[in-house]
């Protein structure tokens, strides 16, 4: 297992947009950090999307979210179906990759007895209070998602930009 020093050397330094040399194959990217908030009756799935789309964004990823939740809207692993459930949820944790085309996100939220699921995000997941989320924009990158023959879905592809 590794130390956690040596897992922290592979961190980015967000403040100066470096990121130490690894065997990775993609390069150091620049990151500029972007914060919303959306409000009481937003859509989640559907407000992140249609900032990176306003943006122009070709490539990020959540760095934070907190919030609350009426409705949750999320696909559990190894499932066709999403569950949609009504209620008020606390956002424990957003994740993911996203551009102006695409995201992959997972959503993890706590009830009112602190009992906590989490999955896919699916469109329908609905702000009850706020929801303040910090995004860092991969300035140097391009995301696509293509077909993947060893998992079969379209997965992450990360381009250095021309």
């Amino acid at each position: 297992m590794k130390s956690w020093k040596s897992i922290l050397m592979f961190l980015p330094c967000v403040a100066c947009g470096s990121m130490p040399k690894s065997d990775s194959a993609t390069a150091p990217s620049r990151v500029r950090a972007h914060t919303l908030r959306l409000k009481p009756g937003q859509g989640l799935t559907e407000e992140l999307q249609a900032w990176a789309k306003s943006q122009h964004i070709r490539a990020a990823a959540i760095v934070t979210t907190v919030g609350s939740l009426t409705r949750v809207n999320l696909r559990y692993a190894n499932q066709k179906e999403a569950l949609a459930e009504e209620g008020h949820f606390e956002i424990v944790s957003l994740v993911g990759t996203l551009n102006e085309d695409s995201m992959h996100l997972h959503l993890s939220v706590s009830d009112g007895k602190g009992s906590t699921r989490g999955g896919h995000l699916m469109p329908g997941n609905t702000i009850y209070t706020t929801a303040e989320i910090v995004i860092a924009e991969l300035e140097d990158a391009d995301f696509t998602r293509e077909p993947d023959s060893q998992s079969g879905y379209r997965e992450l592809v990360v381009k250095p930009r021309r």
